[in-house]
């Protein structure tokens, strides 16, 4: 590669992404360039489920209870957007838009202590996850038993 670049970017994490963008975006050259063979550095999602055990060097590889690999898609770290927030108008300024995939998903889940949770997605599900008695209505005048 003997071309001349205004900016190099490296790593493809979202601060990164919304870097090189803005640079692009104001008409400078970028190469942007990533270590990994995936998009999202520190902050990408993994599937096939077998790529995360790899990832973390799992010998075992994931448990066949666990149904297909491909049906798995795990957030390295877990990330809500406002729809509406500032961090989306940044996004389609830059025109990072292209690279991201926005998905509905059926459920979110967390490991905490060895054990896998659901993340309540609803006001019915969260409700149903609340202790009685971290509900002000549901206690007595006295407090909590």
């Amino acid at each position: 590669m003997d071309e001349e670049y205004d900016v190099i970017v490296l790593g493809t994490g979202l601060t990164e992404c919304i870097l090189s963008g803005i640079m692009s975006v104001n008409g400078k050259k970028v190469l942007h360039m990533d270590r990994n063979p995936y998009y999202g550095g520190e902050s990408s999602s993994i599937t096939p489920l077998e790529e995360l055990y790899k990832r973390f060097q799992l010998l075992e590889g994931p448990p066949e209870s666990m149904g297909r690999g491909r049906d798995w898609n795990v957030d390295l770290i877990p990330k809500f957007l406002m729809a509406n927030g500032q961090l989306v108008k940044m996004l389609l300024y830059t025109e990072v838009t292209r690279y991201l995939d926005f998905k509905v998903v059926e459920g979110s889940f967390v490991y905490k202590g060895g054990k896998i949770y659901k993340v309540p997605s609803t006001e019915t599900e969260a409700l149903a996850s609340l202790d009685p008695q971290d509900i002000p209505e549901c206690q007595s005048q006295e407090g909590p038993q």
